[in-house]
Order: structure tokens, then sequence, then C-alpha cells
């Protein structure tokens, strides 16, 4: 496992790796045929597998549909079942429309519903959860992963988020909420111990500094402190949140042959919508 001290020292080389086409040669990658998104395995400063897509491809344009857009699954189409698996995700989508990649998109309950905040569609599944308790969710703050109907991806602090949707600033068409968040506003998580040695397999998403957002999983097991590092030094991403970790932590990445055959609640997927 990677010390503090590696992380640090390692730094610059990542981020060169991880510059500006999301999609270095650094160890295996690969890109779409349009360049906008793109999946990768790295190696440092641990093992991870991340893929990326520009922020400029999800948002609307007035040239025309958008070909890629980020969703959030988890129920069946046409019953309250949840999906579970990517499997049952591929199996359900409509004809025509392609998963680049996918995640499983925060905690759920032994139902596999979702314990914080959730909306599909503009419709409000789940209540944003400002409650105290235990577990990494409630290691606060937690945050909430959120895009409007312009497709403009956000990671906004749990409390923060709750003043903007009661000001009526913000009508979220997709949200996820989940926690702890690893780096906010720039700076590690207040509670995390850089010499913890407790290390799980973990995986997260970053809004970042180059215009893209970024989904990664761990590929050997790492520490809070060590899993938000690599998204404030090595990505460069001022907001990023824990989605989920161990058992529950799950990536479909055909581009890079990751397809995880694991059971989860919600799930977050790039769709392609090109013929």
């Amino acid at each position: 496992m990677p010390s503090t001290t590696s992380l640090a020292t390692l730094a610059s080389v990542a981020l060169l790796a991880l510059g500006l086409s999301a999609c270095s040669p650094a160890a295996t990658d690969a890109a779409s045929d349009s360049s906008q998104w793109a999946c990768q395995i790295q190696q440092a400063p641990f093992a991870y597998s991340a893929c990326a897509i520009e922020t400029s491809a999800l948002e609307t344009s007035a040239l025309g549909d958008k070909r890629h857009v980020l969703q959030l699954f988890w129920q069946q189409p046409d019953s309250t079942q949840p999906l579970l698996s990517f499997d049952e995700l591929l199996a359900a989508l409509p004809a025509g429309q392609t998963l680049s990649f996918a995640m499983n998109a925060g905690m759920y309950n032994e139902r596999f519903a979702p314990i914080g905040y959730t909306v599909i569609e503009g419709v409000e599944k789940r209540a944003l959860n400002l409650k105290s308790g235990g577990g990494n969710f409630h290691l606060l703050p937690n945050g909430v992963l959120w895009w409007e109907r312009d497709g403009k991806v956000q990671i906004t602090e749990s409390q923060a988020f709750s003043e903007q949707l009661n000001g009526g600033q913000v009508q979220p068409w997709y949200a996820t909420q989940s926690g702890p968040m690893l780096v906010i506003q720039d700076q590690i998580h207040p509670k995390f111990n850089p010499e913890s040695q407790s290390a799980k397999i973990r995986n997260g998403a970053g809004v970042c500094r180059d215009g893209r957002i970024r989904f990664v999983h761990s590929d050997e097991p790492v520490t809070f402190y060590q899993f938000a590092t690599l998204f404030k030094e090595y990505l460069g991403c001022p907001n990023a949140l824990f989605l989920d970790g161990g058992v529950a932590s799950a990536l479909y990445a055909p581009s890079i042959d990751r397809h995880d055959k694991k059971q989860m609640g919600v799930m977050i997927g790039l769709i392609d919508s090109s013929d």
C-alpha cells in the first residue's frame, strides 16, 4: 500500500499523466472515437481505474441534441424493482443507446434503496438526508453530486445544497447524495487522518479544474486520506465525493475490459445516443 509520502512525491508525474487528454499511455487506457470521454488504468500513486468526460460534452448546446448524456439509474423501467446490476441496466437500455461506462452511485439500504437524496429525471425519489448517525455516509460533511437539465455537473456539500434547494436556486434533474465528501473547496475532508491504516477498495467522483468529471475506482485498498489526495493533488478536483467502498464498489468500462458483477442501488452511467 502506498504511503502518504509516496503520494506527495509522485504527484507531479500523475498530474502529467492525467493531463489534457485524460487518457495517457502511463498504463492501460482507451478513448472514445470523439475523444470527449476516456477510461484508463493507472498504477500511480496506487492502482486505480478512472473514466472521465468533458463537461462541455454534457452541457446543452444550441447546435443540437447532445450525443453524450450522464444519467442516474435505479429501478426497472416499468416497475419499482431495483435494477441491481450492470447487466440489468444494459438489458433495460432503449434501442440506439450505448452504455459507455458506469459506476455505483451512492449508498443503499437492505432493499437496495438509496439512503440519501436522489432525483431521477426531475423526480425526487428520496429526500435530502441531513440526519446525524454512524457510518461513512454520516462522516460529515457529506455531499450531493447533481446536475440540472443543462447538464452542468456539480458536487456540493449537503448543508450548502440544502440552502440552495430551499431557496429555489437549483432544480436538479439528476442528483445522488453520498458521503463523506473527499475534497471540499480544495481542502481534504478535515476528519481524514493521514496516518490511518483503514484501507479499503473505494470509488468516488470529482469535478476537476481541467473541465472534466472523473469517476475513479481504486483497484487496491487505500485509506480515505490517500483517496482524497488522489483527487486533490493528482487529478486537480476542488470538489470530490466518496460514493461507496468494499463489496459495493463497482465499475463498468468495456473500453478497458472492466465489467464488475456486483449488486448495487443507484448507478451512474454515460449514455452514447449516436447510431
